[in-house]
């Protein structure tokens, strides 16, 4: 006869399963193995856990995979959580299964140097860094099992790297935006044009609708009112406006010329790309085509996000208004953003069209740069005894 195994293990599907009373919890678990003697095994070190945990206040052993697991489970709602799940992907070659209690600024050591030797910038390095000490907090803060503990006693300190290295916005004039806008393709240019006259992120644009598009008959023009989150058919309800608030977006002279180019091209997106036998919106801005494009023109340093960068220049250039540039580009602010007169709508679409490109010859933006800046987007080699350089570009 064969020993009898363990009360509470049965076997699912070739899996063998844990369902049994434990300390007056029931525990309904898969093993995670088709061996008898190490489900056993793992009974057994779960039943002690939860002694421990019960009787002397001794929380389990959970690696930081587990821990980044419960997180990207419950935060799909973010924008960023794609970002999120790559830095942690990267993670987990160094600390997946360290338990999340040796995990501090010192045994991040080893995942920070590679990153370095990579060539990553410190900020890329911090964006990684910080989704670590977020979970860390929430696992000292908010996570509780079932024995009413914490998952960590408490959170350790974890230092960011500071961003020397980081590269500086890069405004464009006219002159470059002309260049680089001209070899783009079609449905790229237009919604780069957009973005430029808007200051929208790239995902505003990519995810813009037809159906938040609001007419204003006052003023022979519309607006488009871009809700805080939007829901996808597969992922649910997915932030959309960084700052989680509904963004208004004023058209000036230049984006409504575009919007009006793209009407009744597509029932639903208002940018879209046709490859073939797929129509559908365009899911980002920065692809091969963008950067292609950049690089054919000698304009490398320029990111998709330098044209919202652009737009605001423009604005403060032509001496648009603090509280009128906040509400035109879509930061957060004490206002009320979404409830406006028609005089008020006027009012912002007249300091947008201050950034047309009619109004180039009424511009002027100085940029001030350094040699150092200069040489960095060239080589990484850095020098102290550069001395300041001032260009004045007039657009």
């Amino acid at each position: 006869m064969g020993r009898k195994r363990t009360p509470g293990i049965y076997k699912r599907k070739g899996i063998w399963h844990i369902d049994k009373q434990i300390f007056g919890r029931r525990i309904c678990e898969s093993t995670g193995t088709n061996s008898l003697e190490e489900a056993e095994k793992f009974l057994a070190k779960r039943t002690d856990q939860l002694r421990e945990a019960q009787i002397y206040g001794v929380r389990p052993e959970r690696s930081f995979r587990i821990a980044a697991t419960k997180y990207l489970n419950e935060n799909q709602h973010k924008s960023s959580i794609g970002d999120d799940a790559m830095h942690l992907k990267q993670l987990d070659l160094f600390i997946g299964d360290m338990p999340i209690e040796k995990i501090h600024t010192g045994t991040l050591q080893k995942f920070v140097g590679t990153r370095i030797e990579q060539g990553r910038k410190c900020k890329t390095i911090n964006l990684a860094l910080g989704v670590v000490r977020r979970i860390l907090n929430l696992a000292a803060s908010e996570w509780i099992d079932d024995s009413g503990l914490t998952w960590l006693a408490h959170a350790p300190k974890i230092r960011m790297l500071p961003t020397k290295d980081s590269r500086p916005a890069y405004p464009i004039s006219m002159e470059e935006q002309e260049k680089l806008f001209s070899v783009l393709p079609l449905h790229l240019r237009r919604m780069a044009l957009f973005k430029v006259n808007t200051g929208c992120r790239e995902q505003e644009v990519c995810q813009l609708r037809w159906k938040w598009e609001i007419k204003i008959p006052e003023l022979n023009t519309s607006v488009f009112l871009v809700p805080a989150y939007v829901l996808r058919q597969y992922d649910g309800y997915k932030s959309l406006v960084k700052n989680g608030e509904d963004r208004l977006v004023v058209l000036n002279d230049v984006a409504k010329s575009v919007i009006d180019e793209v009407r009744d091209i597509h029932p639903e997106f208002v940018f879209t790309y046709k490859a073939g036998s797929k129509f559908g919106p365009v899911t980002a801005m920065n692809n091969s085509a963008w950067q292609s494009a950049r690089k054919k023109v000698g304009l490398e340093q320029v990111r998709v996000h330098d044209l919202k960068h652009t737009f605001g220049r423009r604005l403060r250039s032509a001496g648009v208004s603090f509280e009128d540039r906040q509400d035109l580009l879509g930061h957060r602010s004490g206002r009320i953003t979404t409830h406006y007169s028609a005089a008020e709508i006027k009012n912002l679409i007249d300091a947008a069209n201050k950034a047309c490109c009619h109004n180039k010859h009424e511009l002027t933006l100085t940029v001030l740069r350094s040699t150092r800046e200069a040489r960095s987007r060239k080589s990484p080699a850095k020098d102290k005894n550069t001395k300041p350089m001032v260009a004045r570009v007039t657009q």
